[in-house]
């Protein structure tokens, strides 16, 4: 038996295997924005909580947005990582403005068995923590693997956002209240993720 034949079963079988396609997709930029429910900001001013932003963060009308800065997805399964720059302030306000949570470069995460959205819990100036502060729900219906058009963006919008039970535990002991809970409507996100066009599969 010559060497070439006793590699060539080997060789056939290997052709029969399914070719590994690449899914997970590095992010380079792009921007999230959320569209606030009007009841819950309701509520909120009538605790006398006042909502801003910092850093790279907009509050436009009812819109807030930050911008994406690095992270992963996995078009296959919509697995990923996302992080974000800038800040939502917090503040409890009045003559004498009182206590203020900032939350901090937010994180997206549906890597595990339910979609969060993660902050840096800043109090007074003093660092709390990473938190998950809301709960996220993907929208029905989307296809999978979600493959970027022609200029490389992912575009995932109807995107539910509510307090998370952690998220409302953290309000509630910061000022003093029990006015939240988890599953207060946050409002509706829009994830507009720009991907490496060259590692596109």
């Amino acid at each position: 038996m010559t060497k070439n034949t006793r590699y060539a079963p080997i060789v056939a079988f290997a052709f029969l295997l399914p070719a590994a396609v690449a899914q997970t997709v590095p992010v380079t930029a792009g921007r999230t924005s959320v569209a606030l429910n009007t009841s819950t900001l309701g509520v909120l001013t009538g605790l006398n909580l006042q909502l801003s932003v910092s850093g790279a963060g907009r509050l436009i009308g009812t819109t807030l947005s930050f911008p994406i800065t690095v992270g992963t997805v996995d078009a296959a399964t919509l697995k990923a990582e996302i992080a974000h720059a800038g800040a939502l302030n917090i503040q409890l306000g009045g003559l004498i403005k009182g206590s203020i949570v900032k939350l901090a470069n937010f994180t997206i995460d549906t890597t595990g068995a339910k979609p969060q959205l993660s902050a840096l819990v800043v109090v007074n100036n003093s660092v709390l923590g990473r938190v998950n502060v809301f709960d996220l729900s993907l929208p029905s219906g989307v296809a999978l693997p979600v493959i970027p058009a022609g200029n490389a963006l992912i575009d995932l919008p109807q995107v539910g956002v509510t307090l998370s039970q952690d998220g409302s535990a953290a309000l509630n002991k910061v000022f003093g209240i029990t006015a939240f809970s988890a599953g207060i409507p946050i409002g509706i996100a829009r994830v507009q993720a720009l991907v490496d066009a060259d590692a596109i599969p």
